[in-house]
């Protein structure tokens, strides 16, 4: 499989092609559950996370969740 390169919170990352969204939040130590996705700019949406394959020169901004009160 080959590597590309991508900008997850303004670093630069690679992963490898056809890796899908939730397994690259888990490669990156994120609970998918806990977080929100800003995909090349948009927020993508939970029900398109599955089907959703990282592309070169994708931009993710990831938030985590946080509870309390």
């Amino acid at each position: 499989m080959n590597s590309l390169k991508l900008q997850v919170n303004g670093e630069t990352r690679s992963c490898f092609e056809e890796t899908t969204l939730p397994d690259l939040l888990v490669q990156l130590g994120y609970n998918p559950r806990l977080v929100a996705v800003e995909y090349n700019g948009e927020i993508l949406h939970r029900q398109y996370w599955q089907q959703t394959k990282i592309q070169e020169n994708d931009r993710l901004e990831i938030v985590t969740i946080v509870g309390g009160g």
